[in-house]
């Protein structure tokens, strides 16, 4: 029988895509964390913590390259989520990502010293082959996450709200993102919009080097009347949408809101958005503009 007490989520996923940096956020909103635990010891440790009058939020990070425990890990997996309430977050990210972060950090990447040698594979047969190893957590994972697009920072946040919120907002986590369609399309987006067509501050000289959430430029932004039609419509379509994601059981829900380059229109798009969510649903978005700087 499913235990209702603990609500566990494994934290796996490709080195340097942020496993670390999610397990911290995890502990950072109340879960007692404990990481490279080998998929064959979880059922053991979460026997013997269930007891724990005080623990009700585990993380648990799984590292799982060394051969013996990739052949049985789906199995235990799936066993698993039929004792316990458990989510598995995968986190991945594109390789030439993948390649900067770990050019930027100059560390050696973990399969280098383990299943290849560092004669044996550079750094992109080292990638490769973790991602080909880890395909079988991936299969299990209930959540994907592609880390291209975030900081750590914005990783943190993100994970903080998605699991450390979610009873707060009537059972549905909403993340709003603004971003430049210059600089990419953030990945894992449900919903997305395209303010392009909007006036852009860019070109008038004093606003210009403002930002979206400055209140001269947000006002500019929010109160022409193309942008007046556009709110009408997008504020209709999330006043249909949220209570029928929320009835439907949605647990999550992000809406990326783009311009191009994410500093003007789109903050403060989003910014208006969030504002009319919180007022009319009673939800708090998590707002993120990841090319505002």
């Amino acid at each position: 029988m499913e235990d209702e007490k603990i609500k566990v989520v494994i934290v796996s996923g490709l080195s340097g895509a942020g496993k670390t940096v999610a397990l911290r956020a995890l502990e950072d909103t109340g879960y007692f964390c404990i990481d490279n635990l080998p998929v064959t010891l979880i059922e053991p440790f979460l026997s013997a913590i269930k007891t724990e009058k005080n623990i009700e939020k585990v993380g648990i990070g799984v590292d799982i390259r060394e051969k013996a425990f990739l052949s049985d890990a789906y199995q235990i997996l799936s066993f698993l989520k039929g004792q316990y309430r458990i989510e598995i977050l995968f986190l991945e990210a594109e390789k030439d990502v993948m390649l900067r972060r770990y050019k930027e950090t100059r560390r050696p990447h973990p399969m280098l010293s383990t299943l290849g040698g560092r004669g044996e594979m550079n750094i992109e047969d080292a990638i490769d082959k973790e991602r080909a190893l880890l395909a079988v957590i991936r299969d299990a994972a209930d959540k994907i996450i592609d880390t291209s697009n975030y900081t750590p920072h914005q990783l943190r946040y993100l994970i903080t709200s998605t699991y450390g919120n979610v009873e707060e907002s009537q059972g549905i986590n909403i993340s709003i993102i603004s971003f430049g369609y210059k600089f990419g399309v953030p990945q894992n987006i449900d919903l997305l919009f395209d303010v392009r067509f909007l006036p852009n501050p860019y070109f008038i000289p004093e606003l210009k080097p403002l930002k979206g959430t400055d209140a001269v430029v947000y006002d500019f932004v929010v109160k022409n009347d193309e942008t007046r039609e556009f709110f009408k419509h997008i504020s209709g379509l999330m006043d249909f949408l949220i209570p029928h994601y929320i009835r439907e059981g949605r647990a999550y829900l992000v809406i990326g809101i783009g311009c191009t380059g994410g500093r003007h229109r789109s903050p403060a798009i989003v910014e208006e958005i969030s504002k009319h969510i919180k007022e009319k649903h009673g939800i708090k978005p998590n707002v993120i503009h990841r090319d505002m700087e």
